[in-house]
């Protein structure tokens, strides 16, 4: 009878799950203090659009240089080392006393934050077997919906309180603790690791990797990276991903409490729906796409979560342009949301899938591509509005870059990692 033992890995995901709720949190309180904010610094709807706006250049800008250095450096000092700078700069927000020194601090927390799922990458990729990274993905990705979902009422609670400035200070402090515990307990790898049994370390060891021809080691240069037909295609469908979901992190907030002439806790209830449906889809996804890997083929375990996906995202933002009122406006973007989140586990996978050792840059390039969406999303739903007088077309925008990602994840070939695709030696 063989001796029973706790997997650690089970203790590890519930560490990154813990570190997204915390990453998201720290996120979207912005949004969640919009009111406040506006009020003592006196911006205006497109000034606030802007300091949310530059949270996601330097989020964008980063990613892949953030990507790399988890990759060299490994994942423990790099992820103790960006949860301190993202939580320093949360801090402090609360200082800010001007528009442009909003504008730095924010663009600089977003440089922060930048690395923090390129390095949970290489963190699957060293410790999970690929037929648990769907999952894996999928719980990490819930996280950070469930942290933006609580942020919202539990931000507009605490600045009834202590104000706006001491509510970033207070999730700032909340962020260096978590650092100190990352780099105590963590370790990089299985190999170094005194906590793990030899019979989990020799199963994640065996499992990590597919069979086939091992990939050589050896540094994969952006150039390189973006010269891949295969990681285009993921960049372009990953910014149609996040131009739906941007919405939820940014203006939905405060378009729900604007519109319906809602109070802040309970616009905050009203906007934890959808987020908790997005982390709905994520552990739905995951399960599917490792389900799909052992019954099927790898192809189909990725594509047909993120197709799927995509097609609820578009259908829930086209009737999301022709209803008025707030709970059907809800259920809608509930389902939008539920499909736009489940299109990350495939999205992530893939690029481990492509870029084995080096996860983390092209997980990192990716999510580059798709926060530069994310930035066009923030600027272009004040503009938009105030160009036609009317919210709709930017929700038609939503359903149109989904249905063109559907057609994107047809071409995308998990099965073509970006060394073997491009002859690299």
């Amino acid at each position: 009878m063989k001796k029973r033992y706790f997997p650690i890995r089970l203790l590890l995901v519930f560490s990154t799950f813990m570190l997204t709720i915390l990453l998201y949190i720290d996120r979207a309180c912005i949004s969640a203090a919009k009111e406040e904010i506006s009020r003592d610094l006196n911006f205006d709807l497109t000034d606030f659009g802007w300091v949310m706006a530059m949270f996601t250049l330097g989020y964008a800008l980063f990613q892949t240089p953030s990507g790399k250095w988890a990759d060299q450096k490994g994942p423990r000092s790099v992820l103790a080392a960006i949860v301190s700078i993202w939580s320093l700069f949360t801090a402090l927000t609360g200082a800010a006393w001007n528009y442009l020194s909003m504008l730095v601090i924010r663009f600089l927390f977003g440089a922060g934050e930048a690395g923090a799922f390129p390095g949970l990458a290489k963190v699957v990729y060293n410790w999970f077997p690929v037929r648990e990274r769907g999952i894996v993905q999928g719980i990490n990705f819930s996280g950070s919906r469930i942290g933006a979902a609580f942020a919202l009422p539990l931000v507009a609670l605490i600045i009834s309180r202590v104000g706006w400035r001491m509510s970033f200070l207070i999730f700032g402090c909340v962020g260096l603790l978590f650092a100190l515990l990352w780099w105590l307990l963590f370790r990089n790898n299985p190999e170094e690791s005194g906590a793990i049994s030899e019979r989990e370390r020799e199963f994640i060891l065996r499992t990590r990797e597919p069979s086939g021809p091992s990939e050589k080691k050896g540094k994969l240069g952006f150039g390189t990276i973006i010269s891949s037909r295969n990681m285009w295609l993921a960049m372009l469908q990953y910014v149609a991903s996040n131009f739906t979901f941007y919405f939820t992190l940014t203006w939905m907030y405060p378009y729900l409490k604007d519109r319906f002439a809602l109070g802040g806790v309970e616009a905050g209830l009203y906007a934890m729906v959808p987020l908790l449906a997005g982390a709905a889809g994520n552990w739905l996804s995951g399960l599917w796409v490792d389900s799909l890997y052992r019954r099927r083929n790898i192809k189909i375990s990725r594509r047909l979560p993120a197709i799927t996906g995509f097609i609820l995202a578009a259908f829930g933002m086209l009737m999301m342009a022709r209803i008025d009122t707030p709970q059907v406006t809800i259920i809608f973007l509930a389902i939008a949301i539920f499909g736009a989140d489940m299109t990350l586990s495939p999205s992530w996978a893939f690029c481990i899938d492509i870029g084995k050792e080096h996860a983390g840059a092209v997980s990192g390039t990716m999510n580059m591509a798709g926060n530069l969406g994310a930035f066009v999303t923030i600027i272009a739903f004040p503009y938009l509005y105030e160009w036609t007088g009317s919210f709709q077309l930017f929700f038609y925008v939503c359903v149109g870059l989904s249905a063109i990602a559907i057609t994107l994840w047809v071409s995308m070939d998990p099965e073509k990692p970006i060394r073997q695709a491009l002859k690299i030696k």
